[in-house]
């Protein structure tokens, strides 16, 4: 019953922001091109629109004869990257976002361990067919960096995860709605999505839903991607993403959800802060407890990270 009303309530949140929202990617686009200058004596009809924006937030503490207790020493480093290029020629569009995101925290009690790690990788070719609609074919690659462990108490970390291990690859073709500079809703009905897990250690386990000893999982259904990018103030911004997929070869009712959220307001040129929220459920993900007492079964799996530090945008 939780599931169908998880699925529910995503489906429906999706709906309802299609009235009021935007891709992101089409407004980064249109940023930039308001930037940039184009020669006179350039009579071509194409373009390539390209830049990037990084983070860096560090943080250090430490304690000495500190009356109301606490961790000698502190030290964390969150980071994130995000680059575009974008191609426009008459009906043609194809953009191209790469979001990479690490972070790491070391203290006197827990010692050093990652706190976000992310790889994610979007390329989308659209032709415009009218009415705000694009013929489209979308591809994602989501993975990770380094390893990932749990560190449950007096024992041993566990390792859960590393590069590749898993990662989440779709080819998909459908449909892209566009209505205005904030909103962009991406449909398909016949997606193709593969679950990798390449560590021969995880394999062994039937890690993230692939069966035990195999790499690969492939999956058929129907994908849906909702953006959103809006201006909520001066120097505040809101992005939103939202993907839902629905297996048709395994339990369709079952949908998995990845929903990602960043809030960024800008102090100065050179200085911001972000606060992102990530939700991810995936009824094939058994969530660990410990690899000696066993898994907890499918549970909704959140992150949140706040930085505040160094921004550039190029």
């Amino acid at each position: 019953m939780k599931k169908i009303t998880l699925s529910i309530a995503c489906c429906l949140m999706a709906i309802g922001m299609v009235q009021a929202q935007n891709d992101w990617t089409k407004k980064s686009r249109e940023e930039m091109a308001g930037k940039i200058k184009k020669d006179a004596n350039d009579t071509t009809n194409y373009r390539w629109k390209k830049g990037a924006t990084i983070n860096i937030n560090i943080n250090q503490g430490s304690l000495n004869n500190w009356a109301a207790g606490g961790d000698k020493f502190s030290f964390s480093l969150g980071s994130n990257f995000t680059a575009f290029a974008f191609y426009k020629k008459g009906k043609n569009t194809w953009d191209n976002v790469l979001d990479l995101a690490y972070g790491y925290v070391n203290t006197t009690s827990l010692g050093g361990r990652k706190s976000d790690d992310r790889i994610d990788f979007t390329s989308k070719y659209g032709y415009d067919i009218g009415k705000n609609w694009y013929l489209s074919a979308l591809f994602n690659i989501r993975t990770q960096f380094t390893d990932g462990y749990l560190y449950p108490a007096d024992t041993v970390p566990d390792l859960v995860s590393r590069f590749f291990s898993p990662a989440y690859i779709l080819l998909s073709p459908g449909l892209d709605y566009k209505p205005n500079d904030e909103f962009s809703l991406f449909l398909s009905p016949v997606a193709g999505r593969w679950v990798v897990v390449m560590d021969d250690y995880l394999a062994a386990k039937g890690s993230y839903g692939v069966d035990t000893g195999k790499h690969v999982k492939s999956e058929f259904g129907a994908y849906l991607s909702a953006n959103w990018n809006k201006t909520i103030a001066k120097n505040i911004t809101y992005k939103t993403r939202l993907d839902l997929y629905s297996d048709y070869l395994h339990n369709p009712q079952n949908i998995d959800v990845f929903w990602t959220n960043v809030l960024a307001l800008k102090v100065n040129k050179y200085i911001s802060a972000n606060v992102s929220v990530d939700m991810i459920y995936d009824d094939d993900v058994k969530v660990f407890e410990n690899t000696k007492t066993g898994v907890l079964g499918p549970r909704l799996q959140m992150k949140q990270v706040i930085g505040v530090g160094f921004s550039a945008t190029f």
